[in-house]
């Protein structure tokens, strides 16, 4: 096994550890199997190796599952090999790589039950979906990207905390105060963020259009690839979904016809359901619904945004910007842990109970001046009054 020690150690010397993601202090790590999911490019890798670096590394191996070590090896056989050393700990990167994952992990578990298994996987595999159920098994976690707080710190911008929904929208003049003693002028990183700053990889020094190359690369690379695996797209297949991004990129927000879309792509309704379904478990999308209705896989979705504002700039040239502000708003929401879905008598409805209407700095609040707990989430703001709250704050909620 010298060839993954090896590998293990080259990784491991070039990880940091002054700059952890939101989700690395909530992670149960006492526990026996724990999975993280996210897309290509988040920080799931620099997570784990992060982590292994407070572990004894006797006892402790990180492994990918599409290394040529598994050419001739099994997971198993890698496991039992590696517990006959005395290893304790198995980390398993982008796991959804390795074919039969599902009934070796299962194996693994039941079979070493001194030892922890950690892995990481495309945000379109479901883990308790398989050969084996890991149901009762496996602590899953999501891995999203940046939030605008995060890309501040990671820029070495400035250090901030956490704020919660319910302190920003009562408190929120001061907490934009508190922000503003640091940077001078939010805007103009918030804009940065919006173009190039969801992916670590990103920087403000960068090559803007480099990132956007690379994030288009990785867009392309869940479809082609991991989608196209874990559900055994066949080609034409993946020809359709690709080309059904290409059209909600061009149009989101989108209030769908699915009639008109399943048309336009030739495919007939329950495809095109089940396809938007696929894109939403891969983070490519956002699918919405209306207050209180619920969500089946084959019900038609009231709204839909990609996940996040830097593939909206990667896929269009000319983003729309009253687009780019629901993305935000509803990708940080949901990163957040919220409930959000499509208001009748504005945008949106948070938690069940928040009404929201977004727009830039000129916004009327016509649309909720009946309603109890509304607010209005205004572009190009610095700071609020009353019911009226900077969209940028909202970068701040994890």
């Amino acid at each position: 096994m010298e060839k993954l020690f090896s590998f293990q150690d080259n990784l491991l010397r070039n990880i940091k550890s002054d700059f952890k993601r939101y989700l690395y202090d909530s992670i149960s790590f006492d526990e026996r199997m724990i999975a993280i999911k996210g897309i290509r490019g988040v920080g799931k890798t620099t997570l784990l190796l992060q982590y292994l670096k407070t572990q004894n590394l006797n006892k402790s191996l990180y492994i990918t599952a599409d290394h040529p070590w598994f050419y001739t090896k099994t997971l198993l056989d890698t496991a039992e090999e590696w517990h006959k050393l005395g290893g304790r700990l198995l980390i398993i990167d982008e796991v959804h790589k390795y074919k039969s994952w599902s009934s070796e992990l299962k194996n693994i578990y039941d079979g070493f039950p001194d030892m922890q298994i950690i892995f990481t996987a495309s945000s379109a595999l479901d883990i308790y979906r398989g050969e084996a159920d890991l149901s009762r098994r496996v602590l899953s976690y999501s891995l999203h990207g940046l939030s605008f707080r995060e890309y501040l710190i990671i820029n070495k911008i400035a250090n901030f905390k956490t704020y919660t929904l319910t302190d920003i929208l009562a408190n929120h003049r001061v907490i934009a105060a508190e922000i503003m003693e640091q940077i001078e002028s939010p805007l103009g990183h918030f804009k940065a963020y919006l173009r190039h700053g969801y992916l670590p990889f990103g920087s403000k020094k960068g090559n803007e259009q480099d990132y956007l190359t690379r994030v288009f690369q990785i867009i392309d690379a869940c479809l082609a690839y991991d989608l196209a695996f874990i559900n055994d797209y066949s080609a034409e297949h993946q020809s359709k979904i690709k080309r059904l991004l290409g059209i909600l990129s061009e149009t989101v927000p989108y209030i769908p016809n699915i009639l008109e879309l399943a048309t336009q792509l030739q495919i007939g309704r329950n495809t095109l359901l089940m396809l938007l379904q696929h894109l939403e478990q891969a983070s490519l999308i956002n699918l919405i619904n209306k207050t209180g209705k619920g969500f089946s896989a084959l019900q038609k979705p009231d709204k839909i945004t990609l996940e996040n504002t830097n593939f909206c700039y990667a896929l269009s040239n000319v983003p729309d910007e009253g687009s780019m502000r629901e993305t935000f708003f509803v990708n940080q929401l949901r990163n957040a842990g919220s409930s959000v879905e499509v208001s009748d008598t504005a945008d949106y409805l948070i938690d069940g109970k928040l009404t929201i209407e977004i727009g830039g700095k000129s916004k009327k609040k016509k649309q909720i001046k009946d309603i109890a707990d509304a607010f209005v989430v205004k572009d190009n703001i610095e700071t609020g009054i009353g019911n009226v709250v900077p969209l940028w704050l909202f970068g701040f909620l994890y």
